[in-house]
């Protein structure tokens, strides 16, 4: 297969930008789902507060797609690069269950998904340029804070939604896998600050998320 040049590089990782923002994502994993059927029809307002939840979750994977594009783009080790552009995989899989299921609940996608992409590309760029080491790391607290996240969602998800906690269930089950990999591979979670203020920012980020 011939090696991409970094021209080659920079295409794909338009094209996949373009495809996070604005696609559907990858559907080439089958969307988990329940076998408990929703017995109790959800109401008005369940509905509405699950559409909520599960745009947010959709813009963390919007985000997930930049970061891990960047952050692949910047890569020394070929591995390392590989390892990225596996979880992103992954990413664009949830981008696509949470896109349709927001759908079905008759929500919609946020507005500012163009900005939080090119947000999320940028920090990025600047894990990737800290080294490899620090990039792993990066990755390792973005994945425990989603994780942590994600299990908040189980919490707030109307209990009669078994749609959208069947795929929050699994995508905290894979985001738990990539901060897994990430510590085998080698990373260094970053320093205390640095978590405080990466934890600031996706709070920012998912309360303007649940209403924009």
């Amino acid at each position: 297969m011939r090696q991409l040049t970094p021209l080659d590089r920079l295409l794909v990782t338009a094209s996949t930008g373009a495809s996070a923002v604005f696609g559907t994502g990858s559907d080439g994993r089958p969307r988990p789902t329940s076998h408990d059927a929703e017995a109790v029809p959800l109401s008005a307002h369940e509905r509405r507060e699950a559409g909520a939840l599960m745009r947010v979750n959709h813009v963390g994977e919007v985000c997930a797609q930049a970061l891990y594009a960047a952050q692949a783009l910047t890569a020394r080790d070929p591995t390392l690069r590989e390892h990225h552009e596996r979880a992103a995989r992954d990413e664009m899989q949830h981008l696509a269950w949470t896109r349709s299921r927001v759908a079905e609940l008759g929500g919609r996608l946020s507005l500012l998904n163009p900005l939080w992409y090119a947000g999320s590309f940028g920090i990025g760029l600047m894990a990737g340029r800290l080294g490899d080491r620090a990039s792993l790391g990066f990755v390792i607290e973005t994945e425990k804070q989603v994780e942590q996240h994600l299990a908040s969602h189980l919490q707030r998800l109307p209990p009669g939604d078994t749609a959208s906690r069947a795929i929050v269930d699994q995508m905290r089950q894979d985001e738990a896998r990539h901060a897994r990999e990430a510590e085998e591979a080698g990373g260094v979670r970053p320093p205390l600050p640095v978590r405080w203020l990466m934890r600031a920012a996706a709070k920012a980020m998912t309360t303007t998320a649940h209403y924009l």
